[in-house]
């Protein structure tokens, strides 16, 4: 059976992260994808290092499940070839910074004249109101401005450290994604479409509140200085590498300090409570490091997980594809593309049980479906040709 958003048709004006994860999510999902691209050059990702067959990775794995169409947004007859296919289509999504789509002539009202129900999505940075609303933006920007370094950092006194992944872009895709299914489904209700509206910076800025920002979350009460959680992260070195130990229940603590042989600990009145421990939490990772660099983490692990420890290996990128529960989940899948050859992605993470997520082709060649998507849409073979000469380059 199809995927659950089989269907579905998207038209996807994004380019880099942000917008096309969030899209191939839901091409995954079923959904035709159509991807919009300029002539010439494509995405950006498609010119980004590490590449094979002329593919890079980056294009690869955020454009899976899509088709391309080259077409030149600057010309009039790409603009109508975008309405046209637009008038076809239940979602468009762009993330050009706030204005550019109204003086290209896709904004939702140029969209929505021919298309009155459409689910139009617009990704940004900052949103569109604001004095950073026009700045140009990337992932460390929002890093920053959001508070995330401070608490990568570990605390306000301390130097703010990024997050070495694009958390932003990646967060703001798969909310973006959320959204989309969201709107589809008031749609359904309603039969009204909308604007959807996120902003890496929204994106964050929640993502913190939920773990991160209890000091300010009561209005009125003096903040001072945001403590540390921890200087020392949840990762020990062991005899023979780097283990990973967290406890949260008083249950946990006692068996942890039972299986490293410290029942002394169970006596230390810094560890007594929940609350205790976390405000010592320096010191008592301290202790437990002290005891899990004398022995190997294989031996560890031997101690800790019948005793009902939460603590796992600390994997570099290969060690994870081999290991028993990533290969025993099926989370990492193998597949071939024409051009990039054999590849190896991650499979899409929600799982249905009736309307799998399917893997129908890899991602595009840059405009490899602009024929067949002009004829889905009615082009004829001389319209096709006249295009070719202004707005598909």
């Amino acid at each position: 059976m199809p995927g659950p958003l089989h269907g579905y048709r998207i038209l996807d004006l994004s380019a880099v992260i942000s917008g096309p994860y969030g899209t191939m999510v839901l091409a995954d999902q079923g959904a035709d994808v159509i991807k919009v691209e300029p002539p010439g050059t494509g995405d950006f990702t498609r010119s980004a290092g590490n590449k094979q067959g002329g593919m890079s990775a980056s294009f690869l794995n955020n454009n899976r499940n899509k088709r391309s169409i080259a077409l030149d947004l600057r010309h009039p007859d790409g603009v109508a070839v975008v309405k046209r296919l637009a008038a076809t289509c239940d979602v468009l999504v762009q993330n050009f910074r706030p204005g550019v789509v109204d003086r290209l002539g896709v904004g939702e009202a140029a969209i929505r004249d021919v298309a009155p129900s459409i689910i139009y999505v617009s990704i940004s940075g900052f949103g569109e109101e604001g004095p950073f609303a026009h700045k140009p933006v990337y992932d460390p920007i929002i890093q920053a401005l959001s508070g995330l370094a401070s608490v990568q950092g570990g605390s306000d006194a301390e130097r703010p450290r990024l997050v070495r992944t694009i958390l932003p872009d990646k967060l703001t895709a798969l909310t973006t994604a959320q959204a989309i299914t969201a709107a589809l489904l008031a749609r359904a209700r309603t039969g009204e479409g909308q604007h959807v509206r996120v902003s890496m910076l929204d994106a964050i800025v929640a993502f913190l509140w939920s773990s991160d920002m209890g000091a300010l979350t009561y209005v009125g009460r003096t903040v001072t200085q945001q403590r540390a959680a921890s200087f020392i992260d949840l990762i020990y070195e062991t005899k023979d590498g780097y283990m990973s130990v967290a406890v949260m229940t008083n249950a946990q603590w006692t068996a942890l300090c039972q299986a490293v042989g410290q029942p002394g600990w169970l006596d230390d009145p810094r560890f007594a409570t929940t609350e205790l421990r976390d405000l010592n939490i320096n010191d008592r990772l301290a202790l437990i490091q002290s005891v899990l660099i004398n022995r190997a983490t294989d031996d560890w692990m031997a101690l800790l997980e019948p005793a009902g420890v939460p603590c796992v290996p600390v994997l570099t990128r290969a060690q994870m594809i081999s290991h028993p529960q990533i290969q025993a989940a099926g989370i990492v899948v193998e597949s071939d593309h024409p051009q990039a050859g054999r590849l190896r992605q991650a499979r899409n993470a929600a799982r249905f049980s009736v309307t799998p997520p399917e893997h129908r082709h890899g991602a595009p060649q840059l405009g490899a479906h602009t024929e067949e998507i002009l004829r889905e849409a009615g082009y004829s073979d001389t319209e096709i040709a006249n295009l070719r000469a202004t707005a598909l380059g």
